[in-house]
């Protein structure tokens, strides 16, 4: 029987999905389940999004379009990230794609030969070490524990970048840990970059507008304009517009790595529908009323959230400043027993949980960092307390 190519041996599938296919399996069958556990935002975006792509459908050209984009929706993404300081930027330096994920893809196919070193922080998202062992990039893994708040040092990123990585990943605010750096923690990391000019950039910031606590967003470019030709920005609608199932994200950086990303895009996707294109149209050009009042409701959640992690002996738990996470150290716990089962690790942790509380978490490892597990708190709201109860009653019973 012929086989499968070499590379579906480094290709796994997504262990986040797993833990939420398990929680709905669960659920199926009758039980009691409450999930922390998959990143979607769980709202929907204005109804402006839904008319646009109504209209969309009733004057649809049937036709191909663009494999960067339409000069519509990359003119809409161009005012969009004006709005938070980065300019500087046209149409050529920019693409779009199938989501966030689908253009980090094509950038791995793009910029890394195989053998190629990509370093980036841990915990880290978990597609970003996936994709790196399918195009067969070398990895090398800035460890950035709860001790220091999750977040990577200007000597670490020094000491990386001078074994002269081809590709450093950068997220913020984080996926998993909610964490944002502030102005003068990019800035600094941007003061490390500028010495090493060989290094590609990527910033992954989906979740540039979700800031808590009258914070701004910073990126490398805004704190050093001189990184502007080695930096490549992220962004994307599904968590900002409630539009994941949507499938919209773009880039926006060099000329020529934009083209790459077109030129990719033209082998595997050939353009974004139409009738999608029009929606990302409306929402980054519409009324911002929803992503607005969403991002003051995830800042009280993640209040309700760290006051019960504050309250639970021997959890660790950095405060949260963005996105809808939170990412507790429950080493404490490990070593000890529920009933007559042994909690081992973060694994055990989370499916012990599942099974006698029916709270459905995402272990750490998962992210590169086996002590802890992420919390996702886009639940709806009255599903919120009870859940979080549920994790504390499990941590007391834990002997």
């Amino acid at each position: 029987m012929p086989q499968l190519a070499r590379r579906m041996g480094r290709a796994k599938p997504s262990a986040i999905m797993q833990v939420a296919d398990k929680a709905k399996r669960l659920k199926a069958e009758g039980r009691d389940i409450i999930s922390f556990s998959i990143g979607v935002p769980n709202f929907l975006p204005g109804e402006h999004v839904y008319a646009a792509a109504r209209e969309a459908l009733e004057k649809d050209s049937g036709q191909y379009g663009s494999n960067r984009g339409s000069d519509a929706l990359l003119d809409a993404f161009l005012a969009h990230i004006e709005q938070i300081g980065l300019t500087g930027y046209g149409r050529v330096n920019c693409a779009t794609g199938i989501g966030a994920k689908h253009i980090i893809y094509n950038l791995a196919e793009a910029l890394l030969d195989e053998g190629d070193t990509i370093t980036f922080p841990v915990p880290y998202w978990t597609s970003y070490l996936d994709i790196a062992e399918i195009v067969n990039a070398k990895v090398d893994l800035l460890p950035c524990p709860a001790s220091q708040d999750y977040k990577m040092t200007p000597a670490q990123l020094d000491a990386a970048l001078a074994k002269k990585p081809k590709v450093f990943l950068f997220n913020n605010p984080s996926n998993p840990t909610g964490m944002v750096y502030t102005k003068a923690e990019v800035t600094a990391l941007a003061d490390v970059l500028m010495k090493y000019p060989d290094t590609w950039i990527i910033t992954d910031d989906i979740y540039n507008r979700m800031l808590f606590d009258g914070l701004e967003y910073t990126n490398f470019v805004m704190a050093r304009p001189e990184l502007h030709d080695r930096v490549i920005f992220i962004d994307s609608l599904s968590k900002t517009y409630g539009m994941p199932g949507w499938r919209v994200g773009f880039m926006a950086g060099p000329e020529s790595v934009a083209q790459a990303v077109a030129v990719l895009n033209s082998n595997h996707i050939t353009n974004i529908p139409e009738i999608v294109s029009a929606a990302a149209i409306a929402a980054l050009c519409g009324p911002q009323d929803v992503p607005t009042q969403k991002n003051a409701e995830f800042q009280a959640k993640r209040d309700q959230v760290m006051a019960v992690m504050d309250a639970i002996p021997g959890i660790v738990c950095p405060r949260p400043q963005g996105a809808f996470y939170v990412f507790p150290d429950i080493s404490a716990y490990f070593g000890k027993s529920h009933g007559d089962t042994l909690v081992s690790n973060d694994v055990d942790f989370c499916n012990m949980l599942l099974e006698t509380k029916g709270v459905a978490c995402v272990p750490g490892s998962a992210f590169g960092e086996p002590r802890a597990l992420r919390i996702s708190y886009t639940c709806p709201t009255p599903q919120l307390a009870p859940g979080l109860a549920r994790i504390q009653e499990f941590c007391a019973e834990l002997k």
